[in-house]
């Protein structure tokens, strides 16, 4: 980000309640990448003592937003960006503090060309959700659209 721009993190962290209520911790936030963690919180806990679904799925959908935030922050002013369906699938027993990396799913500079060209882009974002070990809890895909304001 620029000197003028605040921090993809900040911003995420600003504009999200729900991130802040899960205390989600920004690790790396970047146009291409953001890692987003987790902290093992008793509140959060599902009926095994680990994180609850709900709050994987918020991990994983925030860190995406990160990644949205970094690579079209500079559009807002003519587009929002909107998540449009998103699908997650549990992989393993997650337990402790889990981990959300997020990658843009196509080039930024495609997307914006169609925003250009009048189009409403949608584009995905991966995300793999990890335990502390490095095992693989959960996958998402989230598919996100700019849509161009009035």
């Amino acid at each position: 980000m620029s000197d003028t721009m605040p921090n993809i993190g900040e911003m995420l962290l600003a504009t999200v309640p729900m991130a802040r209520t899960l205390n989600l911790e920004v690790v790396e936030a970047t146009a291409e990448r953001a890692v987003l963690r987790l902290p093992d919180q008793e509140d959060f806990h599902n009926h095994v003592g680990g994180p609850h679904a709900g709050a994987m799925f918020t991990l994983g959908e925030s860190a995406s937003g990160a990644v949205v935030i970094g690579a079209f922050g500079d559009q807002t002013g003519r587009a929002v960006p909107l998540a449009v369906r998103a699908e997650i699938g549990y992989r393993k027993l997650a337990m402790g503090a889990v981990t959300a990396t997020a990658t843009l799913g196509r080039p930024r500079e495609e997307v914006v060309a169609e925003l250009d060209a009048g189009r409403r882009p949608e584009f995905p974002v991966r995300v793999e959700i990890t335990r502390e070990d490095g095992a693989v809890t959960g996958e998402m895909t989230i598919t996100w659209t700019l849509r161009p304001r009035a």
